[in-house]
């Protein structure tokens, strides 16, 4: 069936597939290993409160027919043995029924986190890996021709996340106009990685560089997605090389990596011959699968009407889901970026009974900057779910006004779901009496400075972000 399969895109899809279940596998982990104390029974945000009051219909879950935190469990974790299912092929060998099946339940299981998961899963990349993985489920298993009309709405998805992200930088801040972003960007971004510092001191015209070539492979080279071959491939090259750039200066959970694979999901298949990998037999394509695929097609075009006209508004959302089941979204960031870095830091101390001020001794986290020497980390594509919501509340107190007071009181309590979301605990022995946040300026050091201490950060402090919570008295 010609016109409905190209089986040159056979080694394409094999690499989609396999990069696909790489993600899910980093998304469901990153699930089980945190939420008890993000959106458990007694998380900082409980799921069960979110749920009170709303039909499956509000919130298309799994969850919306009983919350616990052992189903939650199961799940995250039957989406980890899935996820390796896909990563190594599994699915591939398996009729395609029950391929799609299994595709579809991971879809069903990681939609089911994100809709309850609230802020700590209100991000760009958890709609984009849903939409995606939606998509997945028809691209057919290794003995099925590859639709071609599913690989055309791969390059959709792929054209409005990269041309969705160039609009709102060329609509929004005017350091992107002027090219001078990346004067700030490295260091203010959410969570810098281990060349962040490096990348910040590259010489300004480079960085100017930078950022009129972002120009260009996010405003112009996604058209060339739509070209015939090679040029669409030479156009997915392009995204896929500059997204590498991007791995390299920050932590941006696996909003990168779901874009590297679909790049790679646009490449022709005769630039994979340096896999170890043969061609399999295909069949018979099934006359309703055909039927499947040309309804879904119809679907996906229906609604893309919103956020196609989205990208046309001059009051253009970012990251924004049109529908509850995130199927065709919009997408975008960093419209504004901050010239300087905020960072809270929380606090902890016990009482004394002497006159003397108590010592006060900060909790460090896993990748967000607290401690001046120690070098950042590279964590993408896991996400830290805590550490980057912290980010946002030194933006604005509103992004935490939910939960952070509530965070204070677990650390009070020592909470050990809440404290491995932490690096560490300065109160292992006994618990704190107090526990405030403050405020402080970071930035990078300079490379004098660097050579001199060895620290990578330098601090001031700009004063109270939460005044001391006390331990209620037992």
């Amino acid at each position: 069936m010609d016109w409905f399969s190209d089986p040159g895109y056979w080694p394409s899809r094999w690499v989609f597939q396999r990069g696909l279940g790489l993600v899910y596998l980093v998304a469901f982990l990153t699930a089980a290993n945190q939420f008890r104390a993000l959106i458990g029974e007694h998380g900082l945000t409980p799921a069960p409160r979110y749920l009170r009051g709303r039909s499956f219909r509000e919130v298309p879950s799994l969850f919306a027919f009983g919350y616990s935190d052992r189903r939650f469990a199961v799940v995250a974790w039957v989406g980890v043995a899935l996820s390796v299912a896909a990563l190594v092929g599994a699915f591939d060998q398996l009729p395609l029924p029950v391929c799609m099946a299994l595709w579809a339940v991971l879809w069903v299981l990681y939609l089911s986190i994100v809709n309850i998961g609230q802020i700590w899963y209100g991000f760009g990349w958890e709609s984009l890996l849903l939409e995606v993985g939606f998509l997945a489920i028809f691209l057919g298993s290794a003995a099925t021709e590859p639709p071609v009309l599913v690989l055309w709405l791969l390059r959709w998805v792929l054209f409005r996340v990269e041309f969705g992200a160039g609009l709102i930088k060329i609509r929004g801040d005017p350091c992107w106009r002027n090219l001078t972003c990346l004067y700030y960007h490295h260091e203010t971004q959410p969570m810098p990685n281990p060349l962040s510092w490096y990348f910040h001191h590259l010489p300004k015209p480079l960085h100017r560089i930078e950022v009129a070539g972002n120009h260009f492979a996010q405003l112009v080279v996604p058209f060339g997605l739509f070209a015939p071959q090679p040029v669409a491939g030479i156009a997915a090259a392009i995204i896929v090389v500059t997204q590498c750039w991007l791995l390299l200066s920050g932590n941006f959970s696996w909003l990168n990596w779901v874009t590297i694979v679909l790049g790679l999901s646009v490449i022709p298949g005769a630039w994979y011959s340096v896999l170890p990998i043969s061609a399999p037999e295909f069949d018979d394509t099934p006359a309703w699968f055909v039927v499947v695929v040309i309804a879904v097609t119809a679907l996906v075009v229906v609604l893309s009407y919103r956020p196609a006209r989205n990208l046309l508004s001059s009051h253009q959302k970012m990251n924004a889901s049109f529908d509850k089941l995130h199927l065709v979204n919009t997408y975008g960031a960093f419209g504004r970026v901050t010239r300087t870095r905020f960072e809270v830091v929380l606090e902890g101390c016990h009482d004394t009974e002497t006159a003397h001020e108590p010592e006060w001794k900060e909790y460090q986290f896993k990748g967000k900057p607290v401690d001046l020497h120690r070098m950042p980390r590279q964590f993408a594509p896991y996400h830290l779910r805590l550490d980057w919501l912290m980010w946002f509340a030194a933006l604005s107190p509103d992004y935490a006004r939910t939960w952070l007071p509530r965070l204070a009181d677990k650390l009070l309590e020592n909470d050990v779901d809440t404290l491995k979301l932490l690096r560490g605990n300065p109160f292992a022995d006994q618990r704190p009496d107090r526990v405030r946040a403050t405020l402080y300026e970071y930035h990078f050091t300079d490379r004098a400075e660097r050579r001199r201490t060895g620290a990578w950060w330098t601090r001031d402090r700009i004063g109270t972000y939460l005044v001391p919570v006390r331990r209620p008295a037992e």
